[in-house]
């Protein structure tokens, strides 16, 4: 699988990225590399996985070393974002002085292992839901600074990205709920204000969601509800809306999730709480790699 083959990152929130996190690095004075690298010495590195898991971030990481490197770093990746690697594997050859290697080391790996984490946690919730035609979709519970890298990285898991601002599409909540004197009330006004904008509704009870239904919203967000409750929801539904389960969602309960019959799942684990997948970087003996690809 390689689901981002043709949806590459944003070149310039790659760039963004990148230099904050090396200016965090203050790595344009990394004293224990100076004080142990001859200089002038040049070397190759390798980055592998551990693990099994599904990549993304390669692009970001070897902007990360032509950053450092300058124009004599090169890169070859020998994988791809969006696909399925073994422990083991290798991803990326790096070539250039090794005081620049080193130095870029942690902040290439940082955030190659934490996106691939989020496409690998993305991954486990598609495989769950498959054959159900259930949809997993990611949410605004994001690192901050890093959101369009994450749902990039969600995309590279095979998931499906909710509105990326405030601003994409409305997301009526409890506590607009509360200000606007009720769900339809809320709903009533976003559309009034709003008319050409998508607008979900969450709802935490069956009352909530009649009440909703017969204002005319078209998606409706079924907040914490127990799974037989989700299932009555579907029945009131009848096709009417599309219906969206979120709130404290587990992989474990995936398919149970998926047999109420709901549309989709939206699930704040993909971003908030992925395990990072764990690759590193070694220092090799051998000649350069080839030219690589610039970004």
């Amino acid at each position: 699988m390689n689901a981002a083959a043709g949806d590459g990152p944003d070149p310039a929130e790659v760039a963004r990225v990148v230099a904050i996190a090396l200016a965090e690095d203050r790595s344009a004075r990394d004293v224990t590399t100076t004080a142990t690298v001859p200089p002038g010495s040049v070397g190759c590195a390798e980055l592998v996985t551990r693990e099994p898991g599904v990549l993304a971030g390669l692009p970001v990481a070897e902007a990360v070393f032509l950053r450092v490197l300058g124009g004599d770093g090169r890169v070859v990746r020998h994988a791809r974002d969006g696909d399925r690697v073994a422990g083991g594997r290798l991803l990326m050859s790096v070539a250039g002085e090794v005081a620049g290697l080193l130095t870029a080391e942690r902040p290439a790996l940082n955030l190659l292992c934490h996106l691939s984490g989020v496409a690998t946690t993305t991954a486990a919730w598609v495989d769950a839901l498959a054959g159900t035609g259930v949809a997993v979709r990611d949410t605004r519970k994001t690192t901050p600074g890093l959101r369009i890298l994450e749902k990039y990285a969600v995309r590279c898991g095979g998931g499906k990205n909710h509105r990326l601002s405030l601003e994409d599409q409305a997301l009526v909540k409890d506590n607009h709920v509360v200000a606007a004197g009720g769900a339809a009330a809320a709903f009533l006004a976003v559309r009034s204000r709003h008319p050409d904008l998508p607008v979900e509704v969450e709802v935490q009870t069956l009352d909530e969601l009649r009440e909703v239904l017969a204002v005319g919203a078209p998606l409706v967000l079924l907040d914490n509800m127990p799974l037989a409750e989700t299932a009555e929801a579907v029945r009131i539904t009848r096709g009417r809306a599309r219906l969206e389960a979120s709130g404290r969602l587990r992989l474990r309960d995936a398919r149970a999730v998926a047999a109420t019959g709901v549309d989709s799942v939206a699930v704040g684990e993909l971003t908030h709480s992925a395990r990072v997948l764990d690759v590193s970087m070694r220092l090799v003996a051998g000649p350069p790699v080839g030219a690589g690809r610039q970004m």
